[in-house]
């Protein structure tokens, strides 16, 4: 924000022997003003906005632990669940088997140093990662004041026609997401979103874009409710063709320290199938 500050005008009318002096002054500050912000282009000002980040990001000026809660009581019983309206719910929290991969996860970042200098946790308000960032906070000795829950930008990937069907379905998901990135799964009426990669990326960089500019030199620990919000962001942070990100899938309660320098190893696709000049915004 380009701030001019300029002294008061005086209120006295001019003497008579210099009738212009007033109308002199107020020219010599309007020129000054003008050269000032002539001098303050907007490519200057976009160019040293830590707040506009931009995928993928020549530096990062934080450091970042990527963390998929463990198996939510739906994943335990095979079922697609994304509708936002229940991510608050006891049944969006995590199973028994999910507590035990979180303290595996937990263990896993105290083994890394993650909080040795202490750590910022932001969890999606989703019940199941929401637990999983409590778990992490009382193993790694993190205050509960440093846990900051994040309220849109890291919900479920909206799945759509696919809610309540069974996990091996999303499979056609990410069919279609290796075809665009820009695809998404058929609407259904009962409130749940049916988001493309392309939406999830907007959401992700949101969230990356508050984190760079709300913090400087700190840890930050990532806790999504599901895969897709990590893979989506990784791909993006180190440039990879986004309809490319299942491939970098994370299972329930993986930890992955994120290190932009290198870029995931991955499965080389089929001749002629894969085009891209940009990445990570393919279609």
């Amino acid at each position: 924000m380009l701030t001019i500050t300029t002294a008061s005008a005086s209120a006295s009318i001019s003497p008579p022997t210099t009738p212009n002096l007033h109308l002199i002054n107020r020219r010599h500050l309007l020129l000054l003003t003008s050269l000032s912000l002539s001098s303050f282009s907007v490519s200057d000002s976009v160019a040293t906005a830590r707040g506009l980040l931009q995928m993928p990001p020549p530096r990062l000026t934080n450091r970042y632990f990527l963390v998929r809660a463990g198996e939510s009581q739906y994943e335990s019983l095979g079922i697609i669940n994304t509708n936002p309206v229940a991510k608050t719910s006891v049944d969006s929290g995590l199973s028994d088997k999910g507590k035990k991969q979180t303290l595996k996860a937990a263990l896993e970042l105290k083994a890394m140093g993650a909080c040795e200098r202490n750590c910022w946790i932001w969890p999606s308000i989703t019940q199941r990662a929401y637990q999983a960032a409590e778990i992490i906070a009382a193993v790694n000795g993190v205050s509960r004041s440093y846990i900051v829950p994040e309220y849109s930008f890291l919900d479920a990937r909206g799945l759509g026609a696919y809610e309540g069907k069974e996990l091996a379905a999303i499979s056609q998901v990410y069919e279609s997401d290796s075809v665009s990135s820009t695809i998404k799964p058929p609407p259904i009426d009962d409130g749940t979103p049916n988001e493309s990669v392309a939406d999830v990326f907007v959401r992700v960089t949101q969230l990356m874009s508050i984190l760079e500019t709300q913090y400087s030199e700190d840890t930050v620990i990532i806790v999504s409710p599901d895969s897709d919000n990590l893979t989506i962001l990784q791909a993006g942070l180190v440039g990879l063709d986004l309809r490319r990100h299942s491939e970098l899938s994370f299972g329930p309660g993986e930890v992955r320290y994120v290190d932009p320098s290198s870029i995931p190893t991955y499965k080389q696709p089929a001749s002629a199938v894969y085009k891209c000049l940009n990445p990570p915004n393919c279609n």
